[in-house]
């Protein structure tokens, strides 16, 4: 019984422990790791990356081609972060 116990607390901890994967702390594996990120997309993270990192998620969709508002609300919702936040849709401006 304790065996089983020590099992799933560690499955928690481990799903807790890979649950957010920040753009500007992760590695190209965890990058890769995140539904919807592959290798080119992740690569191009990573170059900009090198240059600054991201400030929040508006600066990432536009420094990074391939990530727009719809691409980034289903990265953030695989676990996806800017600086440990998830990413908020901009209200729509008013016509």
């Amino acid at each position: 019984m304790l065996k089983k116990l020590v099992l799933l607390a560690t499955m928690f901890l481990a799903a807790a422990c890979f649950a957010a994967v920040d753009v500007n702390k992760a590695t190209e594996a965890e990058l890769d790791g995140i539904k919807g990120i592959g290798p080119a997309l992740s690569g191009r993270i990573l170059k900009e990356r090198k240059k600054a990192p991201f400030a929040d998620w508006q600066d990432l969709i536009q420094r990074v081609r391939g990530i727009r508002a719809k691409s980034a609300a289903k990265l953030s919702d695989a676990g996806l972060t800017v600086n440990d936040a998830a990413y908020v849709p901009m209200a729509a401006s008013p016509k």
